[in-house]
């Protein structure tokens, strides 16, 4: 349904026949880890998150998996393999014995 308070005209998810179903009963404003998103608009009561209607709990475990301004950084371990061992287990010789 369309929302008719903050976002009118805005296809919302939390908008039914009684209004609002979020639990605060409206979206909330954008918090500071905000700024920067391609998701932040303006809306009748300040800058919203399009996404989401509470941005300042998306940030309390991390990172809000929504951001489009954030970047994760996935570190790679390089591991030094015994050539002599992986010759081995290529072959299916493992060393073990029956």
């Amino acid at each position: 349904m369309q929302c008719q308070t903050v976002l009118p005209g805005t296809e919302c998810t939390f908008w039914g026949k009684q209004g609002c179903v979020f639990s605060e009963g409206s979206c909330q404003v954008v918090v500071e880890n905000c700024e920067g998103c391609e998701r932040v608009i303006d809306g009748t009561i300040g800058r919203v998150c399009s996404s989401y209607p509470a941005p300042e709990k998306k940030w309390t475990s991390g990172i809000c998996n929504f951001a489009t301004h954030v970047k994760v950084e996935i570190k790679t371990e390089e591991t030094k393999t015994n050539p002599l061992k992986a010759s081995k287990k290529a072959s299916g010789g493992g060393g073990k014995k029956k």
